[in-house]
């Protein structure tokens, strides 16, 4: 009876990932959070450079808003986000990264 209940816990403990649902492309994060979730298109950006590993790397957007301006012209479709939408995305995602 110990054995069920301390391997149920062991379980429990390790199935736990945070939350952060990995996705392979940051285009398709930023699709289930505008589609599915019906976030701004502002809001997808910084979720996806916050909060989800993009093909098992995290924090892809960089560490200031020029990095992530650059990561997203190449890794966000351009009919996606308006490039202002991006530039205060980025700036969004710089504010809040440090926090």
């Amino acid at each position: 009876m110990r054995f069920i209940i301390i391997a149920s816990l062991l379980l429990s403990a390790c199935g736990d990932d945070g939350g952060e649902e990995a996705y392979p492309t940051y285009q398709e994060c930023f699709d289930d959070h505008v589609e599915e979730e019906m976030l701004t298109t502002q809001k997808a950006i910084v979720v996806c450079c916050l909060e989800h590993p993009i093909a098992g790397v995290t924090e892809v957007c960089g560490a200031t808003a020029t990095t992530c301006q650059t990561y997203l012209a190449t890794n966000l479709d351009t009919a996606s986000a308006t490039s202002a939408e991006v530039m205060a995305a980025c700036t969004d995602y710089e504010m809040q990264k440090d926090m």
